[in-house]
């Protein structure tokens, strides 16, 4: 936990460099860290080290942290798949879910937000390398997916996520395309309002910078490697 604030500083100067190579204001890359696994004391520490935004997989895991850390300004974002029988817990105790991948999902999700609530917001994975072991939509549905989700009242569409294959650059900018098609095909959508493309870890965040990533998701660079856990049922 007492390096977790080093390995932070170190992230953050990897952004900084990474936006200065490619001409992009570091402002505009937010960092999201990878929290599961992890115990609630290695959150406040990183939170003390400044960090706001922390990104988990496990339902009921983060549900645990984010009751025993009510106490801190945190922002709590799902980043694993998400199944309908989980969609109420995530709805009520979530800031941003990046796992939406088809509208059942996301019509639970804005049902389901408790009244007085902001909006959740969401962004839709895409799978865009066609993995079979990949969660998320195929690029061409994901047109479709976005104009049903701007429909939904208590949701609010931020822009796209993907996991893209490990060595394979190319899909990051594949996926800024796609963000940069639906923008021209849906006028609802705006550059200021659909503005988050979730994509880039510990070992592509430079890479994704590159390609236009807005938000990095990175765990093991600050938090070193994760505990080995059983998934929930119920997320796969």
């Amino acid at each position: 936990m007492a390096d977790i604030p080093f390995h932070l500083a170190g992230v953050r100067t990897r952004i900084e460099a990474a936006c200065k190579a490619v001409g992009r204001d570091p402002a505009s890359v937010h960092l999201l860290a990878v929290s599961k696994t992890r115990p609630a004391e290695d959150v406040a520490a990183a939170h003390a080290a400044g960090q706001i935004a922390f990104g988990e997989n496990y339902v009921q895991e983060a549900v645990n942290k984010i009751q025993t850390l009510s106490h801190l300004l945190l922002e709590w974002h799902l980043i694993g798949p998400l199944q309908s029988n989980k969609t109420a817990e995530v709805a009520e105790w979530f800031d941003w879910v990046h796992s939406v991948d088809r509208l059942k999902i996301a019509q639970r999700l804005s049902s389901q937000r408790p009244q007085g609530s902001k909006p959740l917001n969401v962004c839709i994975q895409v799978n865009i390398d066609d993995e079979d072991s990949k969660s998320g939509c195929r690029p061409e549905e994901a047109e479709a997916l976005a104009l049903a989700v701007l429909a939904l009242p208590n949701l609010r569409l931020r822009g796209l996520m993907t996991i893209p294959r490990p060595g394979n650059p190319a899909a990051l900018a594949l996926l800024a395309e796609l963000r940069n098609r639906l923008l021209a095909n849906i006028p609802a959508l705006s550059p200021a309002g659909f503005d988050t493309l979730s994509m880039g870890m510990s070992d592509d965040l430079e890479a994704a910078i590159a390609a236009g990533s807005t938000m990095v998701r990175v765990g093991t660079a600050i938090f070193g490697e994760r505990v080995k856990q059983v998934q929930e049922p119920g997320l796969t």
